[in-house]
C-alpha cells in the first residue's frame, strides 16, 4: 500500500515589486553580461534583430505562463501544468528539461559571475574560474536553505546595483558613437561556421534562453500574494525593461567593440561589456561595469537555484523523483533537500568550465521547455484564459522553429536526455507502486 506524505505548503511573501524584481533578476545577468557576446559572434550585428524577434518569441510563451500560473498557482511550473492540462508523460519531460536546462544556465551563471571577479580583482592570469563557481554556488544554495524571504530582500538589493551598472553603460557609451558613427553596424549580418540564416536563428534561440528568466514568476507561484492578479503583471513588466536594455546594451556595445570583438572576448573570458567599458574609457566604468556583472550573476544564480529546488518539490511531491525531495522544512518554509540536490547539481555542471556549451545546451532544452507550456495553454478551460489562443500557437510554433537551428550535436544531447529521464520516468512509477 502506498502512502502520500503530508504535503508542507509554501508561504505567499512575494508582492508585485518582489515577483518583478525576481524576473528581472533572473533575465539581467548570464543573458546580457554574456550570451549577447556569445550571440554577436554567432551572427554579427544583426544580433540586435535577434533579441528584438525572441523577444517577441518570449512574450508569447510569458503570457502562456502567465495564465497558467494564475489559474493553476502552486510551485513547479509547466510541470504542474503539463500533468493537469496534458499528460503525464508531457508534465515529466517539461519538468525533466526545466531541470536540465536551468542547472546549465546556472552553471553558467556561476561561470561568469568567476570570470568577471576574477578580472575585476586582476587576477584571472593566475586563478582559474572553476574553484570560485563552485565557491558561489555553494554558498547562494546555503543562502536559499534560509528561505524565500531572505532571498528576495538580497536579490533587490543586488538587482538595483545591476541595473545602475548597465544604465551607466548605455549613457557612457552613447556620446562616444554619436561622434564616431555606426560603422560597427556594417555588415548587417555574418556567418561564422554555417549559413547566415542559421546562424541568426541560431543566435535568436539563444538569446531566446535569456529572456526565460520571466518564468522564475511563474515556478513560483506558490510564494506570490494574490498570484492571479500579480503574476501576469509582474512578468509583463519584466520583460518590457528587460527587452529595452538589452537592445540599448547590445547596440552600445557592438557600435563600440565591434561584434567580433565581442564574441572572441566572450569566448576567451566570458566578460564581453567588461571590454566595452574599457573601450569606452570612462573613468571609473570598468569597475562599475565589474560589479554589476557580478552582482548580476549572484542574482541569476540565486534565483535559478530557488526555480530548480521548487521544480524539484513538486516532482519529489509526486514521486518523479525520490520522495525526500518533497520534504519542506517547517521552519523556514523551504524545500532544503532539493535546495541541496540541486546545488550539488549546478556545482558538477560548473566543472565543464564552457560558457558556450552550457549555454547552447539550455536553448535545446528550454524552447522544449515551453512548446509544452504553449500546449498547456491550449487545454485552458475557456474561463480560465486570460488571452486569445493566437498567443500561445504562436509561442508552439516559434519554439519549435527556434529548436530547428540548434546545432545537431545539441539535439543529439536533449533527445537522449528525454529518453533517459522517460525511461526513469516509468521505473519510479514502478518503484513507488510497490
Amino acid at each position: 500500500m502506498t502512502h502520500k506524505p503530508h504535503h508542507i505548503p509554501l508561504k505567499r511573501e512575494l508582492n508585485v515589486l518582489g515577483a518583478t524584481m525576481m524576473g528581472l533578476g533572473s533575465i539581467l545577468g548570464t543573458g546580457i553580461f554574456v550570451s549577447i557576446g556569445i550571440a554577436a559572434g554567432v551572427t554579427g550585428p544583426s544580433v540586435i534583430l535577434a533579441i528584438l524577434l525572441a523577444a517577441i518569441v518570449a512574450t508569447c510563451n510569458a503570457l502562456s505562463s502567465a495564465q497558467l500560473a494564475a489559474s493553476h498557482s502552486v510551485s513547479g511550473g509547466t510541470y504542474e501544468y503539463g500533468y493537469r492540462y496534458l499528460h503525464p508523460w508531457l508534465g515529466f519531460t517539461a519538468g525533466w528539461m526545466f531541470l536540465c536546462a536551468k542547472t546549465a544556465s546556472a552553471a553558467t551563471a556561476a561561470i561568469g559571475f568567476s570570470s568577471y571577479l576574477l578580472h575585476l580583482l586582476h587576477l584571472e592570469s593566475t586563478i582559474p574560474t572553476t574553484p570560485i563557481a563552485v565557491s558561489i554556488s555553494t554558498l547562494l544554495t546555503l543562502l536559499v536553505l534560509f528561505g524565500i524571504k531572505k532571498s528576495n530582500h538580497f536579490n533587490i538589493m543586488i538587482v538595483s546595483i545591476t541595473l545602475l551598472s548597465l544604465i551607466s553603460l548605455v549613457i557612457a557609451g552613447l556620446p562616444n558613437i554619436f561622434e564616431n558613427g555606426i560603422s560597427n553596424l556594417t555588415p548587417f549580418f555574418h556567418a561564422r561556421t554555417t549559413s547566415t540564416i542559421n546562424s541568426f536563428f541560431y543566435a535568436t534561440a539563444l538569446m531566446f534562453v535569456a529572456y526565460t528568466g520571466y518564468a522564475r514568476i511563474a515556478t513560483l507561484a506558490e510564494e506570490v500574494k494574490n498570484p492571479r492578479a500579480f503574476i501576469p503583471r509582474a512578468i509583463i513588466m519584466t520583460l518590457i525593461a528587460t527587452t529595452l536594455l538589452y537592445i540599448l546594451v547590445a547596440f552600445v556595445a557592438i557600435n563600440i567593440v565591434g561584434s567580433d570583438q565581442l564574441g572572441v572576448t566572450t569566448q576567451r573570458y566570458a566578460t564581453p561589456l567588461e571590454n566595452v567599458a574599457h573601450a569606452i574609457n570612462t573613468p571609473g566604468l570598468r569597475l562599475i561595469i565589474a560589479i554589476g556583472a557580478c552582482s548580476a550573476m549572484l542574482s541569476v544564480l540565486l534565483n535559478l537555484i530557488l526555480g530548480l529546488s521548487r521544480v524539484t518539490l513538486a516532482m519529489g511531491r509526486k514521486s518523479d523523483l525520490p520522495r525526500i525531495f518533497a520534504q519542506v522544512s517547517a521552519k523556514t518554509h523551504t524545500p532544503t533537500v532539493a535546495v541541496i540536490g540541486n546545488g550539488i547539481g549546478i556545482i558538477a555542471l560548473t566543472l565543464i568550465g564552457n560558457v558556450e556549451i552550457t549555454w547552447s545546451f539550455s536553448a535545446f532544452t528550454v524552447l522544449i521547455y515551453y512548446a509544452i507550456t504553449n500546449l498547456a495553454a491550449l487545454r485552458l478551460p475557456k474561463e480560465n484564459q486570460l488571452y486569445l489562443k493566437i498567443i500561445p500557437v504562436c509561442g508552439l510554433i516559434s519554439c519549435l522553429f527556434l529548436a530547428f537551428w540548434v546545432p545537431l550535436m545539441i539535439w543529439i544531447s536533449g533527445l537522449g536526455l528525454i529518453l533517459i529521464g522517460l525511461i526513469w520516468h516509468q521505473i519510479a512509477n514502478k518503484l513507488w507502486q510497490q
